[in-house]
């Protein structure tokens, strides 16, 4: 059972997602794959209770994956169906994980913090968010270009370009996140705690991290078991700091 058959919907279900459909035309030949990662991620929104820590992070998830379809249909990147290849192995890591805590499977170690504090009432909305894009950037997306790279038969640096335009749509929309997020309107004191755990972390250089990361499994692809034990050490580093970045702070 995944966890959109888990949980019971909060609304009607939309089985044919034309909206995403539409808003992913400009991936060209990957539009009905990216279409697809929309439509999850809208059922995920739908099934999930609104304060649920995975939900928090799905609906920034969401934010982001439409804003990188509305740019893909402005022009945005150099090879439209490569991007799109990137953007639906990228996500298949996500829903992967989330499937497998529904099922009682373990999820990757990156992931199993915010599945077990999902529902803390200690830790606050901005961590939860936080906690989920260090786990699906610092390790999925290494991972999501070495897939990509497979799929379409190429070379990371052929990629390089449209990951870096994606990385720049997402650094734009943080500070936003961030704000929405934030549990008052007013800034915090410098000594809030959660000021502190937030400062603490860099989606810049979790970016460079994980297209580091990629070109070090691609480079050792024939290596598997190198490969291997890169990848879970890569896992496990991310996992600690996704703990860290949950620690409760009420």
């Amino acid at each position: 059972m995944t966890t959109l058959q888990q949980h019971g919907g909060n609304g009607p279900r939309h089985t044919a997602a034309e909206p995403a459909a539409r808003s992913a035309d400009g991936f060209g030949p990957a539009a009905a794959g990216v279409a697809h990662v929309l439509a999850q991620m809208r059922a995920l929104d739908r099934a999930l209770p609104a304060d649920d820590g995975v939900a928090v992070f799905n609906r920034v998830y969401l934010a982001v994956t439409e804003a990188v379809a509305r740019r893909a249909g402005d022009g945005a990147f150099e090879d439209p169906a490569a991007a799109g290849e990137l953007d639906v192995q990228f996500a298949r890591r996500y829903f992967t994980a989330v499937d497998a805590d529904a099922t009682g499977l373990r999820p990757p170690a990156c992931w199993r913090p915010l599945f077990q504090l999902r529902r803390h009432p200690g830790v606050r909305p901005l961590q939860f968010a936080l906690a989920g894009i260090n786990a699906h950037i610092g390790h999925d997306l290494a991972l999501a270009v070495v897939d990509a790279c497979r799929a379409l038969d190429c070379e990371p640096p052929d990629l390089e370009g449209d990951f870096d335009r994606i990385g720049t749509i997402l650094t734009g929309l943080e500070e936003g996140i961030r704000e929405t997020l934030m549990p008052g309107p007013d800034l915090l004191d410098i000594a809030d705690p959660l000021t502190h755990l937030i400062g603490s972390w860099s989606l810049e250089m979790a970016r460079d991290g994980a297209w580091a990361a990629a070109r070090m499994m691609w480079g050792v692809r024939r290596l598997p078991e190198v490969a291997e034990e890169f990848a879970d050490r890569l896992d496990a580093s991310v996992g600690v700091i996704g703990r860290c970045l949950l620690t409760p702070l009420g």
